[in-house]
């Protein structure tokens, strides 16, 4: 071959190159994907996005943030969102009032909370009377309030109110303001406090005599969606499990794209809320059937 055909050879060789980019680009399934938290352990949906393992997969997500899993349930259900973040509680109070969610994975099945109060509350009996901050009824931060509460030994809205007032950042912040006395929390949180208001951990879920299971960063879909687009499903899934390995071995990487969501992220917050949620992240995003069924058992007590 002359370097006539060479040439030739190669500038063909870069054009096809360039049609199959082009088509691959095309080919980008467009999908809307919500996460419900801007904390280090929900992450992994952002992760997923920003390291471009989504697109890696062949879908054009359109990532949007929805700050309670009770709301990001309804929006799932109403198909505003194709695939979402939510935990098991969210899925199970929505099956058993009519709704078709189904988990397809997750990628943490423990509740991993600690109650943080103010200083002066040393004792569960100086909790009584006093109010503990949520994001909504019905979230995860609900059932880790009133599991941490139970472990206490004191009754969930009886000795000790719960009230709706937001993220991880709106907590803190009301936390600061004396609004409330305490919130749950997922390890590292204390960092966000503003102004470093003394505090205290008055219960962890990991001193509990074994770990609550609970189906918790999950990816949450209709069964009539999934009956239509499982490879679409299926590829959202691929994206996570690859995010889920970046988080484990890109601490710096990981940590960048958390302070990029997460306001007021600083360094004790990133560096301790990165070492709790790496250890308990599944290589492999299984929903557990013993987690499930707690859910679906508590959905139904408290279903009219």
């Amino acid at each position: 071959m002359n370097d006539r055909s060479r040439s030739c050879a190669r500038l063909l060789s870069a054009i096809l190159l360039s049609l199959i980019a082009v088509s691959t680009v095309s080919a980008q399934e467009k999908i809307r994907v919500a996460y419900s938290s801007t904390d280090t352990i929900n992450q992994v949906w952002t992760v997923a996005y920003d390291a471009g393992f989504f697109k890696k997969h062949g879908l054009d997500v359109d990532l949007v943030y929805i700050g309670s899993t009770t709301v990001g349930i309804a929006a799932i259900v109403a198909q505003d969102v194709q695939v979402g973040n939510a935990a098991g509680s969210g899925v199970a109070n929505a099956a058993v009032r009519g709704a078709d969610t189904v988990s397809v994975g997750c990628a943490i099945n423990i509740l991993a909370y600690e109650l943080v109060v103010l200083d002066s509350i040393k004792s569960p009996e100086d909790l009584k009377g006093k109010s503990i901050g949520i994001s909504r009824f019905g979230s995860v931060s609900d059932v880790a309030a009133r599991e941490l509460i139970k472990g206490l030994g004191l009754k969930p809205m009886e000795d000790v109110k719960i009230l709706q007032v937001g993220g991880a950042s709106e907590r803190a912040a009301g936390f600061s303001r004396g609004v409330i006395a305490g919130f749950p929390s997922p390890p590292g949180n204390v960092y966000l406090i503003p102004g470093g208001l003394p505090h205290r951990i008055l219960a962890n879920m990991a001193d509990l005599p074994k770990p609550y299971p609970l189906p918790f960063i999950c990816a949450v879909t209709t069964k009539s969606y999934l009956a239509k687009k499982r490879d679409t499903v299926k590829r959202v899934l691929m994206a996570l499990i690859e995010a889920t390995h970046y988080f484990k071995t890109n601490k710096e990487g990981t940590q960048k794209i958390v302070a990029k969501y997460l306001r007021g992220a600083n360094k004790m917050y990133l560096d301790s809320s990165y070492q709790s949620t790496a250890k308990i992240l599944e290589r492999v995003p299984y929903t557990t059937r013993e987690g499930m069924k707690i859910q679906l058992d508590e959905a139904l007590k408290q279903s009219p």
